[in-house]
């Protein structure tokens, strides 16, 4: 890769694959490009990339189901013109997608292969975009993810859970988390990292790209707990329907990665020792502020 423009750069998994790549990126902010209106023949001719990475979304899962044309613009049609014009380029397209594509009523971890079945507005524009981005060809590569965290904010939602709930605990705030909705937590760095695997390989297709294992909502948190020394922290267990929230998110949706291997690829460390990295990491960055 000599070149890459890089959508949602000011995001996890943006920032993340902005510390971790050697080659040159070119991250328009929101304001300079938005992708469903931006001129996409200009800012091609200016950067020239090799590679388009997007990760930019509507990724509001409650106002998806509001206003599902805002949806569908950003995650499906936007997604779809890109990819067209990366393939009229002969650029390689990533996009990332989500475990939302799934229903969360499987007994095991979701395979690439396995039938999307979107129980929500935003599921069901991620798949929409999924499938409208592979109808161009070979040059287009689908990350689906899971429960992103790190440590360098979003710029539309802030922190992530993982980092309010260590400041409740250190506050010596009580916490309540959900025991019933089973995912798979995924490390922005490690996902970076692969992605950019996938770039080198020229994989392309659907691949699962999540730390290994799975957890409850509630055992990600006490794992956190535990490991930053909070183990007294109050954490109260509740279900998912007790907390009234208006969208019904999968209830069990981890995802299994089933082509790496074949590509050459190592299988992400597990969401344990991804937490370990992120509280090194965490504790670096509250260090350098004094």
């Amino acid at each position: 890769m000599s070149g890459i423009v890089l959508f949602g750069g000011g995001g996890q998994i943006g920032t993340a694959i902005r510390d971790a790549s050697a080659a040159e990126v070119v991250s328009p902010l929101h304001s300079d490009f938005d992708i469903v209106t931006g001129d996409i023949e200009v800012l091609f001719a200016r950067a020239r990339p090799d590679v388009v990475i997007n990760c930019a979304a509507f990724h509001n899962v409650d106002r998806c189901e509001s206003d599902p044309s805002s949806a569908f613009a950003t995650n499906a049609i936007a997604v779809d013109r890109l990819a067209r014009a990366c393939a009229q380029r002969e650029i390689r397209f990533v996009t990332i997608s989500t475990d939302y594509v799934f229903s969360g009523t499987a007994e095991r971890p979701y395979r690439e292969s396995d039938r999307p079945e979107p129980r929500t507005a935003y599921g069901a524009s991620k798949v929409a975009g999924e499938f409208l981005a592979l109808r161009h060809g070979p040059s287009v590569t689908i990350v689906r993810t899971s429960g992103v965290f790190g440590t360098t904010g979003n710029s539309s939602k802030g922190y992530t859970l993982v980092e309010r709930v260590l400041g409740q605990a250190e506050r010596g705030e009580p916490t309540r988390m959900v025991d019933d909705v089973t995912f798979s937590p995924t490390y922005a760095p490690h996902l970076a990292r692969a992605i950019l695997d996938l770039i080198n390989r020229d994989a392309s297709g659907i691949h699962h790209v999540t730390n290994t294992g799975s957890c409850t909502w509630y055992e990600y948190v006490r794992r956190a707990f535990d490991k930053a020394g909070h183990r007294d922290a109050e954490l109260v267990h509740a279900s998912y329907a007790s907390l009234g929230n208006p969208t019904q998110r999968p209830m069990y949706s981890p995802l299994e990665n089933t082509t790496f291997q074949a590509l050459g690829i190592d299988p992400l460390p597990s969401w344990d020792e991804a937490l370990d990295a992120f509280l090194v990491a965490r504790s670096a960055r509250l260090a350098s502020r004094g």
